[in-house]
C-alpha cells in the first residue's frame, strides 16, 4: 500500500531528526521508502511560541496495515525522544500518516487521512511535491485544495538541506 508520512521538527538536531526518521522507515520491515520531499523551513501554526520547523514528506510503500504502520511512526518518535507535554509544541521528531492508500479510517487514536492534513500548507506542499496527483480518498486533488487554502504561514523551500534514503 502507498502511504505518506509527514515528519517536523523544532528542537535540537532539526534536519538529524529528519534524516533518522527517514533512516528507520527504511530499515523497517514492511516498509520500503520509495521518495522524499525536499525540506521545507516552516513557522509554527498554532499552539505556543516556539522555533521554526524543518518538515518533508516520506512516500512509501508498505505492508503494514495502518495501525501498525502508526505504532511504527510513534516508536520512531521515541527514538528521538520525543515528549508529549503540551499539544502542539515543540517537538524533537514528529512523525504523521497524512494517506494510506485510499483509506478512511476515523476510529479511537487513528485517522486516515490526518485530520488536519487538509487545513496546513507545511504538509500539503512536500506532499504534492513527492506525489503531484495526489488525491483524498474521496477523489478530491490536493492541489485544488492548496490553491484555496486559507492557511497563509510561511512555507519555505530550502535548497541547501538534503535527507538521503
Amino acid at each position: 500500500m502507498r502511504s505518506f508520512l509527514g515528519l517536523g521538527s523544532n528542537l535540537g538536531d532539526r534536519l538529524g531528526h529528519l534524516q533518522a526518521g527517514v533512516s528507520s522507515l527504511a530499515g523497517a520491515d514492511g516498509v520500503e521508502v520509495v521518495a522524499v520531499s525536499s525540506v521545507y523551513r516552516t513557522e509554527p501554526v498554532g499552539g505556543p511560541e516556539q522555533p521554526e520547523f524543518l518538515n518533508a514528506v516520506v512516500a512509501v510503500s508498505t505492508t503494514l496495515e495502518p495501525r501498525e504502520l502508526l505504532a511504527l511512526a510513534k516508536r520512531i518518535e521515541g527514538e528521538r525522544d520525543r515528549q508529549r507535554e503540551e499539544r502542539w509544541g515543540p517537538r524533537t521528531l514528529d512523525v504523521d500518516i497524512l494517506l494510506y492508500g485510499d483509506i478512511n479510517i476515523n476510529k479511537p487514536g487513528l485517522e486516515i487521512p490526518h485530520p488536519r492534513l487538509v487545513e496546513r500548507r507545511f504538509a500539503l506542499e512536500p506532499l504534492l511535491e513527492v506525489e503531484p496527483g495526489a488525491v483524498l480518498p474521496d477523489g478530491m486533488p490536493l492541489v485544488d485544495l492548496l490553491e484555496r487554502l486559507a492557511d497563509d504561514s510561511r512555507v519555505q523551500l530550502d535548497t541547501e538541506l538534503r535527507i538521503e534514503f
